[in-house]
């Protein structure tokens, strides 16, 4: 399995970059995952319902199923988060894994800019940006994809996504 991380500013065009990114890499036969990163409290269950009343109860864990989709509600009661490559042993085996947030964890990331954003560029501050997607001429030595031509994009994705072995053993190696 490989891992891939956007960073970019608010606005920058990250979710809908991915919208248009994961359609193209499943016809070229790559199985993809997302991990999203909320910096808010956030609920994807509806109050009221069955599975909502059972975690305002205090179950630890929800497992809700049907004939198309099961989600898995995990709540932490007072446990600290879980850092991005304990969440990586929770997904089931893929292709390539696209993190977006989770902006401090060591993975190559490529940084998703948009000039209307008004905002600067994050890649001379981070030495894990490996690549530039922008809606604009970038000077770099970094690998470069205009935010529009999906096919560099996601070659750019996955020459720049390292396996998660890798990532994880540098990060052991850094104590």
């Amino acid at each position: 399995m490989k891992v891939i991380g956007l960073a970019g500013w608010s606005g920058a065009g990250k979710t809908t970059l991915l919208t248009r990114l994961i359609p193209y890499l499943l016809k070229e036969g790559v199985s993809i995952s997302v991990i999203k990163h909320a910096h808010h409290n956030f609920d994807v269950d509806v109050p009221g319902k069955d599975s909502w009343r059972h975690r305002e109860a205090g179950a630890t864990e929800i497992l809700v199923s049907s004939e198309r989709r099961w989600a898995l509600m995990h709540e932490l009661h007072g446990a600290p988060e879980l850092d991005l490559f304990e969440l990586l042993q929770k997904l089931t085996p893929v292709d390539l894994v696209v993190v977006e947030g989770f902006k401090r964890a060591p993975l190559p990331k490529i940084e998703v800019h948009r000039a209307g954003n008004s905002k600067p560029f994050l890649f001379p501050d981070d030495r894990h940006i490996v690549g530039v997607i922008a809606d604009v001429s970038v000077e770099t030595r970094l690998p470069v994809a205009h935010l529009d031509d999906i096919p560099a994009v996601a070659t750019l994705v996955r020459r720049a996504a390292m396996p998660v072995e890798e990532i994880d053993t540098a990060r052991a190696a850094r104590g």
